[in-house]
């Protein structure tokens, strides 16, 4: 506390120096809706798109985060922190009321959303049920895009959970790595088990050696964010197999009591057939879609390499449907050889446990078109989910705003599409028309101005306009942009405010209740704005509010 603030407390009546929690909230309450106001205002009558993610704080309370997403007076687009609330029932419905509430307190018009963007949370992305489907059919043009800044394996890996035995081999999998990597000491027995088995492979000439191969590596605990990655976790217990189950085995004979139950459990759900199948199925289908799911997290990417490798990748799993059982079969009937693995008879009939399974199957029809089929399928139904066709037609239609090398992916024909078909509300039958003959001029123009040669992506060319004046000339095009870069292509802000949620409530302060902690979130998130207000104004308010023994001011 500063001495002016000191003195004045000093001398305050005894019983009203307004520094009790309860003040503190009103005043945190008046700034928090003040600096709504103000991003309010800067959104002004320009179309928006709501970003919105859901987390457990640490009090366990499911949060949900409203972030608004527009392009500014001076061009710049600009994601704002809105809103925090508490949802207790996180059905989409339920989620979509708490949104239009928030939106209408602020005279925000759900028929000016023209984008979505969501976590990976199933209540958010499915097609018919999801948040988004919810507010397409009340405004059509609330277009939802992927986030390309996601890990789109963990969203997969959830979609993949929906097979009952994936779902059960990713527990086993957390499981073992878990055991194994719990400890210093668990740690090195891998390392010395793996470097024994190293020198056994090379002795028996089975292995191929050269300067940086074989090195001894550790399993990968499979990231439980978007940011980790469950195909390295899967590649590295394939590679140690053989060092796990040793080190597993020798904690059973060699370790305390409690040890020895735990590496009994954990060793025998190792050497389960189900386990080591599906640790093989998940590398094979996760080989494919990591090259995807790595690639589109990067900066430098254009959107249609993106959609080129997204293709490839649909069409790697479906060849892999149609081709691919046989030589998974073979390779992992080689490693249950090799790893002493019981490998069932896959012409036998299946049994689920002890008993004959209901429907007279075989254990190749089982794992074939129950497991092998129904999993990439999921995955197959999961990237079209998150890619729909009108989602990829608009990426493509706008990457012919690029203005990388020239314009060169300029096609008038594109642009003139873009507006008709996916924004006709913002663009009269008049407004198409002056458009077209915008795109007469556009391009030649900007092409032959020194002050655009360097610009490297369509955010940048909007703020260039609005500098140099271009946005008079060629409004129609402006007005297009601006709505192509309102599109959420990234949720990284909701993450964000996430973190932030953790520096206003943590395990010593968990008890703040939700308006409070709402103010406390906007003010800290977006605190460049609290300096803009004035005092008197915050003090006027405050008087107004109720009555007060001593005026505050």
């Amino acid at each position: 506390m500063n001495d002016e603030v000191s003195k004045v407390v000093e001398n305050a009546p005894g019983n009203a120096k307004y520094t009790s929690p309860k003040i503190q909230k009103q005043i945190a309450n008046i700034l928090g809706n003040k600096v709504r106001v103000m991003i309010r205002s800067e959104v002004g009558d320009s179309k928006f798109s709501i970003l919105v993610g859901e987390t457990l704080d640490v009090s366990n309370k499911k949060k949900m985060a409203i972030i608004l997403r527009f392009v500014d007076r001076g061009g710049l687009i600009r994601e704002k922190f809105f809103k925090v609330i508490s949802v207790g029932d996180t059905c989409s419905q339920t989620l979509k009321d708490e949104i239009c509430k928030v939106l209408a307190q602020y005279d925000l018009l759900v028929e000016n959303i023209r984008g979505q963007g969501y976590d990976s949370a199933n209540n958010m992305r499915g097609q018919f049920k999801g948040l988004q489907a919810l507010f397409l059919r009340e405004c059509p043009y609330a277009y939802y895009v992927h986030c390309f800044a996601h890990r789109l394996q963990l969203c997969l890996n959830v979609a993949a959970k929906g097979v009952h035995d994936v779902w059960k081999f990713f527990s086993t999998l957390t499981l073992i790595v878990n055991f194994v990597d719990s400890s210093a000491k668990r740690h090195s027995m891998l390392k010395i088990f793996r470097e024994g088995e190293i020198l056994d492979l090379i002795a028996a000439d089975t292995l191929e050696i050269g300067k940086g191969k074989n090195q001894v590596c550790t399993l990968q605990r499979a990231g439980a964010t978007r940011w980790g990655s469950h195909f390295r976790s899967i590649s590295s217990l394939i590679k140690l197999f053989g060092a796990t189950r040793a080190t597993i085995g020798d904690l059973y004979i060699n370790g305390v009591d409690k040890v020895q139950g735990e590496a009994k459990a954990v060793g025998k759900a190792l050497k389960k057939f189900d386990f080591v199948y599906c640790l093989h199925m998940m590398h094979d289908i996760m080989r494919i879609t990591d090259f995807l799911c790595q690639a589109l997290p990067k900066k430098d990417l254009d959107i249609l390499n993106a959609l080129h490798f997204l293709s490839i990748t649909k069409q790697k799993l479906q060849e892999m449907r149609e081709n691919g059982w046989d030589d998974l079969i073979l390779k992992v009937g080689v490693f249950c050889c090799e790893n002493d693995v019981s490998m069932p008879d896959m012409s036998a009939p299946y049994k689920k446990g002890l008993r004959n399974c209901e429907k007279n199957i075989t254990n190749a029809y089982y794992y074939r078109v129950n497991v092998f089929y129904n999993i990439i399928d999921f995955h197959m139904i999961e990237l079209d989910n998150r890619f729909t066709e009108s989602s990829l037609e608009i990426l493509v239609l706008s990457a012919s705003l690029d203005p990388r090398h020239g314009f060169r992916a300029f096609k008038r024909e594109d642009v003139c599409k873009l507006a008709s078909k996916y924004y006709p509300l913002d663009f009269s039958s008049y407004d198409r028309l002056a458009l077209d003959l915008e795109c007469e001029f556009f391009v030649d123009d900007v092409d032959k101005d020194q002050r655009f040669t360097k610009i490297t992506s369509i955010s940048y060319l909007c703020r260039q306009m609005v500098d140099f004046g271009k946005t008079s000339l060629y409004p129609m095009m402006y007005r297009l942009i601006c709505l192509i870069l309102t599109l959420p292509v990234s949720t990284e802000t909701t993450e964000r405010a996430f973190s932030s949620m953790n520096i206003i409530k943590n395990k010593l302060r968990n008890r703040v209740n939700d308006e409070f902690f709402d103010d406390l979130m906007v003010l800290y998130i977006e605190r460049t704005y609290v300096d803009n207000i004035e005092n008197h104004d915050v003090i006027a308010e405050f008087e107004l509010s109720g009555p007060r023994k001593v005026k505050f001011g």
